[in-house]
Parts: structure tokens; sequence; C-alpha cells
């Protein structure tokens, strides 16, 4: 009897574990199954991470780097300032846009067509106009990428051409997705699915172009972002989609086949629809966090964040264990831009960060002040307190 009760409980045993592996097989089911070596799928207004396959290898990211090389031209180049094509430009591996030494565009017309159709001399012209070589423009990605916590990249071109020493992650590159996306000039440029890029000289002429992100029209709700693709990266994208209020940007890196890289963010961004939703937090006017400021002509800014907080919900989570903390400093230096992003406020669950939104300051003009010396002289205890 006590062999027979014995072999009941290793039966029910048995049973049990297997049925909690069929349940898991189930959840297992529901992922997106791809192709890409390495992807990530984030929700866009926090960057918190909702499905990740080996997000942190290091892949070569292809024209994806030209949403760098886009953000510093918008950043640093008036849109209405003409760059005219170099010889080494012209001459650049892979030129859709049939641009010829001499050429002139304006800095509008030139980035919209670099990041539409991914023309390679058309990047090594704006980092020639900024910089005066791409390798000098190299270190001002760089710069930037630190800047934006890109941990694990290193640019030494600003169109992808395939390099050693140029790599990234598809996690890296969902943050600097994010960050773009956040640019209008940006989201504008990339959520075309068409265009007459014009040039300056030679007079009258125009090229329409068609985007290379497939998912402009047939995917719904795709708002961008940059396709990449050579033989050594095999095929890279990062797309960004709204539905219902909720907006996602996938990233994958490596497929064997540039198709597949299309068919995969389908997958996951409608993975990432089926179980994301958004909960209201707080509009970005109700929210400021004062900083002081020392070398300036006034003592203290002001913090704003950059858009609303609002909560993306992974299915079953409960909105009331989110919570806020703001990572700021004490205590700036001027001069201050205005928009300068100075801070941010992190978005945790349970205590724990899954998210953020940046904050950008109010502009101090570097100078004398009484109350900004007072600032400066006791520093140190400003910043302990």
């Amino acid at each position: 009897m006590k062999r027979l009760r014995y072999v009941f409980f290793l039966v029910w045993i048995i049973c049990l574990v297997a049925g909690r592996g069929s349940i898991s097989y189930a959840d297992d089911a529901d992922e997106p199954h791809i192709a890409a070596q390495s992807a990530i799928l984030i929700e866009a207004s926090t960057g918190r991470v909702i499905w990740e396959k080996q997000a942190d290898d290091r892949h070569y990211p292809a024209s994806m780097t030209k949403i760098m090389t886009a953000l510093l031209g918008l950043d640093i180049i008036s849109p209405h300032t003409e760059i005219f094509i170099s010889p080494e430009a012209a001459a650049t591996e892979d030129c859709p846009l049939g641009i010829r030494a001499g050429d002139c565009l304006t800095a509008e017309e030139l980035l919209t067509g670099m990041m539409m159709v991914s023309d390679n001399g058309a990047a090594v012209a704006v980092a020639e106009q900024i910089d005066g070589s791409t390798a000098e423009f190299a270190r001002r990605m760089n710069e930037k990428a630190q800047e934006l916590g890109m941990e694990h990249t290193h640019f030494s071109n600003p169109n992808g051409l395939t390099d050693p020493n140029h790599y990234s992650t598809a996690r890296d590159m969902a943050r600097l997705a994010k960050y773009a996306m956040e640019n209008p000039s940006f989201r504008r440029m990339v959520s075309q699915r068409e265009r007459v890029i014009r040039w300056t000289l030679p007079r009258n002429g125009h090229l329409l172009v068609l985007n290379t992100n497939k998912l402009l029209g047939s995917y719904g709700g795709t708002t961008g972002i940059k396709t990449g693709w050579t033989s050594a990266a095999g095929g890279c994208l990062a797309a960004s989609a709204r539905r219902n209020g909720v907006e996602l940007i996938a990233v994958l890196m490596q497929t064997s086949g540039p198709e597949e890289r299309f068919t995969d963010a389908e997958k996951m961004l409608s993975y990432g629809f089926s179980h994301v939703r958004m909960v209201r937090g707080m509009a970005k006017e109700k929210i400021s966090r004062r900083v002081w400021v020392k070398g300036g002509t006034q003592a203290s800014t002001w913090l704003h964040p950059v858009s609303d907080i609002d909560y993306p919900l992974i299915h079953g989570e409960d909105p009331g264990k989110y919570s806020l903390r703001y990572d700021i400093p004490r205590v700036m230096t001027a001069p201050i831009r205005k928009g300068e992003v100075a801070g941010r406020i992190l978005i945790c669950y349970e205590g724990q960060p899954v998210g953020s939104v940046d904050m950008t300051a109010d502009s101090v003009s570097q100078g004398f002040s009484i109350a900004s010396w007072l600032v400066q002289l006791f520093e140190g205890l400003l910043v302990r307190l």
C-alpha cells in the first residue's frame, strides 16, 4: 500500500511539473519568433523594454548609423544651408540619389534624401559640412553616443559602411531611435513614404524617391524610422509604429536576407500592441524641478520633461506599482542652452527603473551675479542637501 501511494505521489508530481511546463511553452509560443540574431522592442516614450533577444550582442549597424548623422545634421546645420557635394562624397559606394561632384542641395533636401533612400555619399557630404572630414565627424558621433548612454557603440563613419571599429547593439540603437523620434523634424523626415528631392544646382534638378522602409504604407500605424543592409551586417531595421495611443520601437540586427527584417519587425510590433497599454500619468506642464546655477547671470533654472509621463503596462501589471524618481543635478554650470538635456525622470515599477523621460533646462547665460557666485561658494553644501 505504501509503495502504491508512493507511486501515485510520483505520478502526481510528474503531471504537475509537466502541466507547468506546458503553460511555459504556451507563453513561449506567444512570443515573436524571428530570424534576426539580435532584437529589442521598447515603448517609445519611456524606453521600457517589452521583449528582447540577445539585445547586447555586438553587430554592424549598417545604415541605421545615419540616424545619428541626421540628428547631428538637424542640430547643427540650418535647413536652408546649401551643401556642395565633394568629389569624395560623390565617389562613395552606393549613392541612390545620383549626386555628383559640384551638385548643391539644401541641408533639408540632402538629409531627407539620405534618410529615405540611404544615400552613403549624402552622409559624407553632411559630415564634411559639419567637421570638414568624416574622421572628425565620427568623433562627434561617438561623443553624442556617450551622452545618450550608448555604452557598446563605436562609430567610424557617418553612413554605416563596414568597418571593424564600427559597431553597435540592438539595445543601443533602440536608445538612439527613441531619442531621434523625440525630434519633430526627424520624425517628419522618416515618416514620408515618398518625396521629391530638389537640387539647388543643377537648377530644376529633382528626383522622386521612395522610402526604403517598406513598412510605411504596408503596416498600419508605421511612423518611421531607418533600414540598413550590407553583406557583412545582413538586414537591419529600426521601425516604429503607433496604435491606440501606444507607440513602439523595434530594432533588429543581422537577418540573412533583406526582406526578413520587415516580417520580423511586423511580428515584434504586433506582439507589443497585443500586450501593452498606456495608462495616463502626469502632463509635462505640471512637472518641473529647480536646480542651482553657478557662473551665470542668474542662480537657478528650471528643468521640464520632454513629454507627458505615461505608464506602459505589460499584460497583467498593476498601475499602482508605478512610481517616479528624479535623476537631476543639484548644481549646473552656465552657460546652459534652452532645451539642453540636464536630467531625467526615472519611471519605476515595483521600485525598479523600467524607463525614463529626459528633462531639459531653461537657458542661463554665462556671466556674474551675486546669487550665482554664492551658489559656487556653497556648492559643496548644496550638493549634500
